[in-house]
């Protein structure tokens, strides 16, 4: 590794500074030994002592030879100390010797000739234990390998955290010399990458020796400033032996491709999360409305800044779009999304709003081509084809938009408008991948837009034919007061088949009917139509309820579907009511005076059942008193039972209102909820009296 000179010239040796010893020299216990010119032991140093096993009392004035040195080796002894001594050339080499305990150990000797002020020759050796200088040489060399040949980048900082030393591998990351990094901090090593946080890291290690291990620096180097790059970074105190702390051991990995393909893997997870998102939040009803503000929920803030769902014109009123590039797009805007307040919500469409946008416009080429439009970098141009007007620009130009996004709604083959979406806050462009998961998002939305349009259509002719089957207004009958309603299904479900009926009998009579076909949609409407007619024609025939709906029920098997009925004959002149019932819930009767009640009827099997007869009650309607026909859709929700909502009913109608007409609304509105997901006809009748004979068919 390259190092700092921590000192540099004599010189410059700080005034007053104490000296700092390293632990080197005690880790391999060098021992001083100084010889006269008769080989005589004139010194023995601590060290010494302990090397050779013999205390300075026992080895001064001794030979030195005879003390340490086997007689075999005697003769080559005396010849180095002699040669030695002659030349004044030093002599080094690993040499056994004779420890005091009787044992031979290797022991690695330097010695030297000196020479003292009156001009005598002494020889001194160092010598230290060969097994761990060889240890110690061994580490030296297996470090120096590792760190030059290292495809780790290695470095180690001083006290001041600047840079004492750097190998190869940390040169080529950083894109510096290793001389261009010593000397110097880490912030000034890497200009493009916020230090502060990692600095304040290493001081902690530097105070507390606990590592930081695997940290996670992301940024530019020198090395490769087009490109961001990822490094794991570890840091560790340095001590010697003694304790003293040295400066921190750095360990930098380039982990790039492992950060890139966890990124990509993190993406993927929320490009996965956000479509099983979009699953279960699009599309949630039958409105087309609805289902654009849950497109452009979804999408912000995981992928857009801001988002707009605008659809063509000519989709909302079910007509084919022109085709031609050389016309204006006409739009009108469902949902505008953003992920936090900015002024570029100013220059979308607000919803409701329609719009006309030029062939020259993006979002115009986007639904005209029917393919994604993708700008990474917005500039000054590409920001005047996304804008409405040159304000609406200005606006984005302010916002701070870089990247934008527009992707067609297909369903079925049929451009139905486009999502709009930009990027500001974010500061990462939009890419191809962003591209395929808002595609993936609008294909979803547009089928669920294409559906509404569909239910729509299918419930407006269902409506149409429902409300063309049903009477304009109940005639108002000699002895009656008649106050009817029809409410189609909420907007989460198609229309049903139920019905009510005033029909006039002879002799003042009046039957009263409200029936549901079960099932919902064209087929219902054109059954209850069937079963209205034939319940007319039954009726024009004077039977009894019961035999009525005898008859009914053999049409109603006929036609394949069931129904429910209840059916009744107020005679005025008798001031009573016969009626009977085929699986219908039972009428409410209100006597003048009393509490409301549930008529005790038999309920009876469905119509088109077949085989079981019906049977008939009769009571008494006085004037002022009044009959509830109704159909389960004004009572049954699936949050509580069918007895809570009874007695919810007869609740109700114990208040008393102005008019039958006022007690109809408020039925309607208690009990109602606007997506209820089935329909309800009502029919109220209040006995009155008036004259025999008077007809007020109408």
């Amino acid at each position: 590794m390259s190092t700092a000179d921590p000192v540099g010239a004599a010189g410059d040796w700080p005034v007053g500074k104490v000296p700092q010893r390293s632990g080197l020299l005690d880790l391999l216990g060098v021992a001083a030994v100084l010889l006269d010119a008769d080989g005589r032991i004139v010194l023995w140093s601590p060290q010494a002592e302990t090397l050779f096993g013999y205390s300075a009392q026992e080895a001064l004035g001794e030979f030195a030879g005879r003390l340490l040195v086997h007689e075999h080796h005697l003769d080559l002894v005396v010849r180095l100390f002699t040669e030695v001594m002659a030349t004044g050339q030093s002599w080094a080499g690993a040499f056994p010797i004779r420890h005091k305990d009787g044992s031979t150990r290797m022991v690695e000797f330097r010695n030297v000739r000196l020479l003292d002020d009156r001009g005598d020759y002494y020889a001194l050796g160092i010598a230290t234990d060969e097994a761990t200088l060889s240890k110690v040489e061994r580490d030296v060399a297996l470090s120096t390998r590792l760190v030059s040949q290292s495809p780790i980048g290695l470095g180690v900082l001083d006290t001041d955290l600047r840079y004492l030393a750097v190998n190869p591998a940390l040169e080529r990351i950083d894109g510096i010399s290793a001389r261009e990094h010593l000397g110097r901090s880490v912030h000034e090593v890497l200009p493009f990458i916020r230090t502060e946080a990692l600095e304040a890291a290493l001081r902690r290690v530097l105070d507390t020796g606990r590592p930081l291990v695997d940290r996670y620096v992301v940024g530019r180097t020198l090395a490769d400033p087009e490109n961001e790059h990822a490094w794991s970074v570890s840091f560790y105190r340095l001590e010697d032996p003694g304790g003293r702390i040295l400066g921190v051991a750095g360990v930098i990995v380039d982990v790039t491709d492992r950060h890139r393909a966890a990124g990509e893997a993190a993406r993927a997870r929320r490009r996965l999360a956000m479509i099983a998102d979009g699953s279960a939040r699009i599309g949630t009803t039958l409105e087309v409305e609805r289902t654009a503000h849950e497109l452009a929920e979804v999408t912000v803030p995981e992928l857009a800044d801001v988002a707009t769902v605008d659809i063509l014109d000519s989709f909302l009123d079910d007509r084919r779009p022109t085709s031609s590039g050389a016309h204006p797009a006409v739009f009108r805007a469902l949902a505008v999304q953003t992920a936090y307040a900015t002024e570029a919500a100013r220059a979308a469409d607000p919803p409701g709003h329609i719009a006309s946008y030029g062939a020259d416009r993006l979002v115009t080429q986007c639904v005209r081509t029917g393919r994604p439009i993708l700008v990474r970098h917005v500039d000054d141009e590409s920001l005047a084809r996304i804008a409405r007007d040159p304000e609406a620009a200005a606006i984005l130009a302010r916002a701070g938009i870089h990247s934008y996004l527009a992707t067609p709604l297909i369903a079925r083959g049929e451009v139905l408008g486009a999502l709009g979406l930009t990027r500001s806050r974010n500061p990462v462009p939009f890419d191809e991948d962003d591209l395929t998961l808002a595609a993936e998002l609008s294909d979803r939305a547009a089928v669920s837009m294409d559906n509404a349009r569909l239910y729509q259509s299918l419930r407006d002719t269902a409506v149409t034919l429902q409300r063309s089957l049903l009477p304009d207004r109940p005639p108002q009958r000699a002895g009656l007061e008649i106050a009817t309603r029809y409410r189609p299904a909420g907007t989460t479900n198609e229309v049903g088949g139920d019905w009510f009926d005033v029909i006039p009998l002879a002799g003042d009579q009046t039957a009263l009917v409200v029936g549901d076909v079960m099932g919902s949609g064209t087929k219902a409407a054109t059954t209850m139509g069937r079963l209205r007619t034939a319940t007319g024609t039954l009726a024009d025939l004077d039977m009894p309820p019961a035999e009525v709906l005898r008859h009914v029920d053999r049409i109603t098997v006929g036609l394949d579907q069931y129904a429910t009925c209840v059916y009744a004959v107020h005679d005025p002149q008798q001031a009573v009511c016969r009626i009977a019932a085929a699986g219908h819930l039972p009428p409410v009767l209100i006597h003048s005076g009393r509490p409301p009640e549930l008529l005790d009827l038999p309920t009876g099997v469905p119509l088109g059942v077949g085989g079981v007869p019906f049977e008939e009650t009769t009571f008494p309607l006085r004037p002022g008193d009044r009959l509830v026909l109704y159909t389960d859709g004004l009572v049954e929700t699936r949050r509580d039972t069918i007895d809570e909502r009874l007695d919810r009913l007869l609740a109700l109608l114990d208040r008393p209102d102005p008019s039958l007409e006022d007690t109809c609304d408020r039925l309607l509105d208690e009990l109602r909820d606007p997506d209820d997901a089935d329909d309800v006809a009502l029919l109220i009748a209040q006995a009155r009296p008036g004259p025999p004979g008077a007809d007020g068919d109408g």
